[in-house]
């Protein structure tokens, strides 16, 4: 299957050093290497050697395995909320013959394996928040080694609150350089920072993301919902959603087993979905693991038993539901990702579907208009009905 994510294939020169990373068009920096990556890994040219290397959200891989390169007996981490930059690091890694690479999921350091690395470092997300920022920054020294060193990359309008950040007696910033929009920290821990911390707790149980408790009400349904910084719909129903849960509450009283969500942000479809129709089980599927653990953590307090659900970090939906028999399928499509990748995303469905199965999409109306005559309808699908209002549109669909 064609990887229709894939834009370009970009060389990248440093220190001497060649690599190639496949690039996508959906992950940050698509276009060549940042000035920001290319700034840090120049703040380390004079670095002895580091052993075991932590590249905290690692996009597609430019700043772990460039210093997998230039110190080939290291271990390296790389590490990313996204399963799509997952998938293309390790297509990196075995681009440029990289052994001794661990790639991997993680939100924050909530999923790191390891411990005791010699070397974290990580281009900060502009957008994450001070508080998010403040557990990235701090939480390093659950993950070092005594003599360990934090190297960070961040807009150069950040510059204060991380200097704010990391104002301890007990935390050494020892570089620190502001350049062409970017501010580049090097930092480490003192014994007595290590001495004086908390046991590592994980960020997401510890409301790291969390920003509010909200009630949702949609028509006579209403319901609590813990919303997180990072994604939409923190406090209100946008369109898509509403028309999905709407078409969710024409189906109440329908018996249902086996629902696959995909993309389920901070869990409006999948609570309205358990409390409409309470189906056997629910699958949630999504490349981000921030809206995973936040959809999960909703249907659990709103009365969804833990055995009922599972979750995959993935890119979409194949093979999440291999040899299960999936009667609903529902979900927002992620209209950046392009046409190609919905039209592959409905093939992935209807090889899931059960004869019958119903499929909900919805998006904006030109992208389902394209995805409507892309399906072939009266092959694999029967269109049942097609909702548009406000420029968004509900594809209701029965896999035949």
């Amino acid at each position: 299957m064609p990887d229709v994510y894939y834009k370009k294939t970009l060389d990248f020169y440093h220190a001497g050093q060649t690599l190639r990373f496949h690039i996508s068009q959906d992950l940050f920096s698509s276009h060549q290497v940042d000035v920001g990556t290319v700034r840090l890994l120049r703040s380390l040219d004079a670095a002895s050697s580091f052993h075991k290397i932590l590249d905290l959200g690692c996009g597609y891989g430019p700043l772990g395995l460039t210093l997998k390169k230039r110190y080939p007996d290291s271990v390296v981490h790389l590490v990313d909320r996204d399963a799509l930059a997952v998938d293309y690091t390790r297509q990196n890694a075995a681009l440029n013959h990289s052994a001794d690479v661990l790639v991997y999921g993680s939100l924050g350091y909530d999923d790191v394996t390891a411990r005791d690395f010699d070397l974290i470092l990580s281009n900060i997300p502009g957008k994450a928040g001070e508080t998010v920022i403040a557990g990235l920054l701090r939480d390093a020294g659950h993950f070092l080694t005594p003599d360990g060193m934090v190297a960070i990359v961040v807009v150069a309008a950040l510059e204060a609150t991380v200097a704010h950040i990391l104002d301890d007696p007990d935390i050494e910033i020892i570089f620190q350089e502001t350049r062409s929009g970017h501010a580049i920290f090097h930092y480490r821990f003192s014994t007595a920072y290590r001495d004086r911390r908390r046991p590592f707790e994980n960020g997401f149980a510890a409301g790291l993301y969390h920003r509010d408790n909200v009630m949702l009400s949609v028509g006579q349904l209403a319901f609590p919902l813990q919303t997180v910084r990072g994604l939409p719909e923190f406090d209100t129903l946008s369109y898509r959603s509403a028309l999905l849960v709407e078409e969710l509450r024409r189906m109440q009283g329908t018996p249902l087993g086996h629902a696959v969500i995909f993309n389920p942000g901070q869990g409006h479809i999948p609570v309205a979905l358990w409390k409409l129709l309470q189906p056997a089980d629910i699958a949630l599927v999504d490349r981000d693991l921030l809206s995973l653990r936040c959809a999960r953590y909703n249907l659990v307090q709103n009365g969804c038993p833990e055995s009922r659900l599972t979750t995959a970090h993935q890119v979409g939906l194949s093979p999440q539901a291999a040899g299960q028999s999936v009667d609903l399928l529902a979900g927002v499509v992620r209209e950046e990702e392009g046409p190609a990748a919905a039209e592959q995303l409905m093939e992935q469905a209807a090889a899931q579907l059960v004869p019958g199965g119903m499929a909900l999409i919805t998006a904006a109306s030109t992208p389902i208009t394209r995805l409507e005559k892309a399906i072939q309808p009266g092959k694999l699908w029967r269109i049942e009905k097609r909702r548009r209002d406000k420029g968004i549109s509900l594809l209701v669909m029965r896999r035949r």
